[in-house]
């Protein structure tokens, strides 16, 4: 088996100049952690997302694009092994995800495990920046810096180029505050907002901008194909962002564009889905209290968007670099969300629940030369028809995959040939399977390998009328019809 192993290696090195004439585009990758579709073009009265909203002008803008899980990791190992829950048998969790069963064999395989692997095995120089997996630069350790080190994603990089500036570790850039200090280091830094830097390169996501304009200058010199994935961390908790970010949102502030509809005494029940739990173990600016008053619920929203507001310019410098460089022309940019995120909506604050705002997230694609530039589509599309989608865009001789890919190629909307591709979404949370149609969210909980509840929300009322159940059984009869080896599976998936 070694030997297999060795010599599909060898191969795979073999083939890789014979792939490189035939890869047509590379492909730049940003993942933006925990942002919902809270940007100006898609609506958000409280955002501003110049760098965003410009390159949506300029890319296909999924309107309803839904993850596979509402937390980091387990969405993102859907994305990356472009497999359902149901196949990998990961509905909850983050490390989860990359250990036990469900890990990546850490020896080569015959096909590739993971997407940027893919593109390695087809003659592409892959790079991560900062979060693309689960752990923030690629590498394996505990929020403690203690582990291993190895590759998170076996054989997909060959270069984890995180920089790590004064907060020296992978776990220390995420959590970040000022000067080096994080939520992991032991001296109490826990703060839920701070907006007290002055530069964009006095937190890590500046510098990863950095990073990677400097990395694309050096592949427009050598003339590579490349796959490049960029994680910013932002808007993820804490909010930390620069003085200026929190100062330009006063007047939105002061004009009410942060306040949540309603009374702050309206609280649904929601501790059937969700506690809050990450949210509510910062040290806060106001009166910790559940639910949050509405002045501060509003102060929380300003920090939120003041983080979006910081990664969307982030983002905006890197584009403007791919422009300078004359690569943009060759080159496939993905903007996406891991998941979505509850902004005190239903009284909810962060992801972990199978309801709408948790699971839809943001989406645009980029395909030099694309019919649809400048459009927005309403088709339900899912996390995982990424992996195919950038498969059949750049070469459809590619490698081949080491699991079957679930998902279904987003090509025939790009190009404009069709305007849907599946008639729901499907997503996992736990033992909860949550089916999304054109106008309905379906919920289930599985227990013991049998459906043991059914919530169904009509959603042209909005995301808010998911406390408001009311399961028509015809409807729902329509939307499990199909779904209940997928209900089993996630009820068994537990039990792991």
């Amino acid at each position: 088996m070694r030997l297999f192993f060795a010599l599909s290696a060898l191969l795979a090195v073999v083939s890789s100049g014979h792939a490189a004439e035939k890869n047509r585009y590379n492909v730049l990758f940003i993942a933006i952690d925990d942002l919902r579709p809270e940007l100006a073009c898609y609506g958000s009265k409280m955002a501003q997302s110049p760098c965003l909203d410009a390159f949506a002008g300029t890319a296909l803008q999924f309107n309803r694009q839904y993850v596979a899980v509402p937390t980091c990791g387990a969405s993102r190992f859907a994305l990356l092994t472009g497999r359902w829950p149901i196949s990998s048998g990961i509905t909850n969790g983050n490390q989860s995800a990359y250990q036990g069963k469900a890990a990546l064999n850490p020896e080569l395989q015959p096909g590739a495990q993971t997407m940027p692997e893919m593109f390695r095995r087809s003659g592409y120089k892959t790079v991560c920046i900062g979060k693309i997996s689960h752990t923030a630069d690629g590498r394996v350790y505990a929020y403690n810096g203690e582990g291993d080190g190895r590759d998170e994603l076996p054989h997909a990089w060959d270069s984890l180029a995180t920089p790590l500036g004064p907060w020296k570790r992978g776990w220390g850039v995420f959590f970040a505050y000022e000067g080096g200090r994080h939520r992991e280091d032991g001296q109490g830094h826990e703060d839920l907002m701070e907006f007290v830097v002055e530069k964009d390169t006095d937190l890590p996501d500046g510098l990863m901008a950095d990073a990677s304009i400097a990395q694309l200058q050096e592949f427009a010199k050598s003339g590579e194909r490349f796959f490049m994935g960029l994680g910013f961390f932002k808007p993820h908790l804490p909010f930390v962002a620069l003085q200026s970010d929190w100062d330009a949102l006063e007047e939105a502030y002061q004009r009410g564009d942060f306040h949540l509809p309603g009374k702050a005494s309206d609280k649904p029940d929601t501790d059937y889905w969700h506690k809050s739990g990450e949210f509510y173990r910062y040290a806060f600016p106001f009166t910790k209290e559940q639910p949050l008053a509405r002045d501060a619920a509003a102060l929380a929203r300003r920090g939120y968007a003041a983080c979006v507001r910081y990664s969307d310019r982030q983002v905006g410098k890197v584009l403007d670099a791919l422009d300078a460089s004359g690569l943009a022309e060759n080159t496939i940019v993905v903007v996406w969300g891991d998941h979505g995120w509850h902004l005190g909506e239903q009284q909810i604050w962060g992801k972990h629940s199978p309801l709408e705002r948790a699971l839809r997230s943001v989406c645009m694609i980029r395909v030099p030369g694309m019919a649809t530039a400048g459009q927005e589509t309403n088709a339900l599309v899912e996390s995982t028809d990424l992996y195919p989608t950038l498969r059949d865009l750049c070469a459809p001789g590619f490698s081949e995959t080491a699991f079957p890919l679930d998902g279904t190629s987003l090509v025939p909307l790009l190009d404009g040939s069709a305007e849907s591709v599946r008639d729901v979404a499907v997503s996992h949370w736990g033992n909860a399977v949550s089916i999304r149609s054109d106008r309905h969210r379906l919920v289930y909980r599985v227990k013991q390998g049998e459906i043991a509840s059914v919530e169904l929300f009509d959603l042209t009322r909005g995301a808010d009328a998911e406390h408001e159940a009311n399961p028509d059984p015809e409807v729902v009869a329509r939307l499990t019809a199909g779904f209940d080896a997928r209900a089993r599976t996630a009820g068994s998936a537990e039990k792991r």
